[in-house]
């Protein structure tokens, strides 16, 4: 024990500190906070005898904090300054990022940079970045650990625990990737974008989902000129690893293609954090108009749109996304008219509906098909049942093997009575050999009686 005190001093386990390098590999900087609520939700309802929430804080992230104490120590994590509110930011260094990767399984190359120097500026935009990860994530606490704390701090657990789940884990969630328009993943070249957020999360409904966090500081014209670099990546082609030519974010990313001719690009998830001085109930509609060649689909007859090629984009509010989660109806895609849960406006509900209505439709002309098949075949049986023929003796009717024959054979002969029946028939034949037996029988006894009577006047 005083071995391992040696090593780690603030006495971390290897739990907490594989929490601290999966949080810090995902979302790049954070607060020992922001790493607690995701990784160990339960302790939220913890140490409520403290009497400041400030007190509560220190005592909840107290584990996580002495974590990263120790990693530090060791070289793989480092502070990154402190945000507005004075609250110390971590960072992983070079050997935190490949003990990360080990963590969320991912390769080095992919795991981006250490995000040294986010703080120097209070780290505002990093940390609503990580918000949006966390009231997407939802964490569930467990609540098997939490049976010691008083009902009023279970309670509030339970009623985390039955609220709308969240949307993957914290391995789903990418953070700063570039997309790059031109160059290659490793070196971007310039005209591409950045995207402060990736989340995939297939088990979930959502294979792939870029998303987009503003503090309100940038016009709409400014967000609309980084959709232009979306769409550019979209667009961006290259040949894969069995030589053929795909989109580049599809070697990256393995989504299933869409149907033929209605194989829309990666939907795009605009978060409006409200700190800024621009409003985005004026920059929502503004952008619309700004990027509808981006988005706008083809209608069609079935009252849904085609969105071939198309990008689609939502938005979203910070404060409704942590209030009501993904499954909650706070999501406006550009081009429709209300608010839906998440997997409704990354989807096409209208066009599920009518492929529905087409199955079933297609299913009841099958089944109507069927119906008109069944019975023309009914009737066609009645018919044929109505000529089939009887036995001229019993009246029974023939089998079909009987039917055939008789059909074939027509003509009657000694042994065949194309008119009745087999059973009828063979006591036919047999009568009739009966009969013949008889006759000759009768035939070999009158001349042994005739040769008897010829020979007696010769004997007199």
């Amino acid at each position: 024990m005083a071995g391992k005190r040696k090593t780690n001093p603030a006495g971390s386990t290897n739990d907490l500190r594989g929490d601290v390098l999966r949080v810090l590999g995902a979302l790049k900087v954070a607060t020992a906070d922001q790493i607690q609520r995701i990784s160990a939700p339960h302790l939220s309802y913890r140490h409520t005898d403290k009497l400041t929430p400030s007190k509560q804080k220190t005592a909840r992230t107290a584990s996580h904090t002495g974590a990263l104490s120790d990693m530090r120590k060791h070289g793989l994590v480092e502070n990154g300054g402190t945000t507005k509110a004075g609250e110390t930011l971590r960072n992983l260094t070079a050997k935190g990022l490949e003990a990360a990767s080990y963590e969320l399984g991912r390769p080095v190359t992919e795991m981006g940079s250490t995000a040294r120097g986010a703080g120097s500026s209070g780290a505002s935009h990093p940390m609503a970045v990580n918000e949006t990860v966390i009231a997407m994530l939802r964490p569930k606490p467990d609540l098997d650990l939490l049976t010691k704390e008083p009902a009023e701090a279970q309670a509030a657990a339970q009623a985390a625990v039955d609220a709308p789940d969240g949307v993957g884990t914290i391995a789903s969630y990418w953070t700063e990737v570039p997309l790059p328009a031109t160059g290659t993943w490793n070196a971007p070249g310039k005209g591409g974008a950045q995207a402060d957020i990736v989340l995939t999360a297939p088990q979930d409904g959502v294979p792939l989902l870029f998303i987009e966090v503003d503090n309100c500081h940038e016009t709409a014209e400014e967000i609309a000129a980084k959709l232009e670099k979306y769409a550019r990546f979209f667009k961006r082609k290259t040949k894969d690893t069995d030589g053929r030519e795909r989109p580049m974010w599809r070697t990256r990313w393995p989504v299933p293609a869409g149907r033929p001719g209605d194989e829309p690009h990666p939907p795009v998830l605009l978060v409006f954090n409200r700190i800024g001085a621009r409003d985005p109930n004026r920059t929502v509609p503004r952008l619309i108009e700004l990027t509808r060649h981006l988005w706008a689909g083809q209608r069609q007859r079935g009252g849904y749109h085609l969105y071939d090629g198309k990008i689609p984009i939502i938005a979203t509010g910070l404060r409704n996304l942590r209030q009501h989660g993904p499954a909650g109806p706070v999501f406006l895609r550009f081009g429709r008219d209300r608010m839906q849960p998440l997997l409704e406006a990354i989807g096409n509900p209208r066009r599920e509906a009518a492929d529905v209505r087409e199955r079933e439709a297609a299913r009841a002309r099958q089944e109507e098909y069927q119906a008109q098949q069944r019975r023309a075949a009914e009737q066609k049986a009645a018919e044929r049942e109505a000529r089939r023929p009887v036995c001229a003796n019993c009246g029974a009717k023939f089998t079909d093997d009987r039917w055939e024959a008789t059909a074939a054979y027509p003509k009657p002969g000694p042994r065949w009575h194309p008119t009745l029946c087999d059973w009828c028939e063979d006591k036919a034949i047999e009568a009739a050999s009966r009969d013949e037996h008889e006759r000759q029988e009768q035939d070999q006894a009158v001349p042994e009686q005739k040769a008897d009577g010829w020979l007696s006047r010769f004997r007199t």
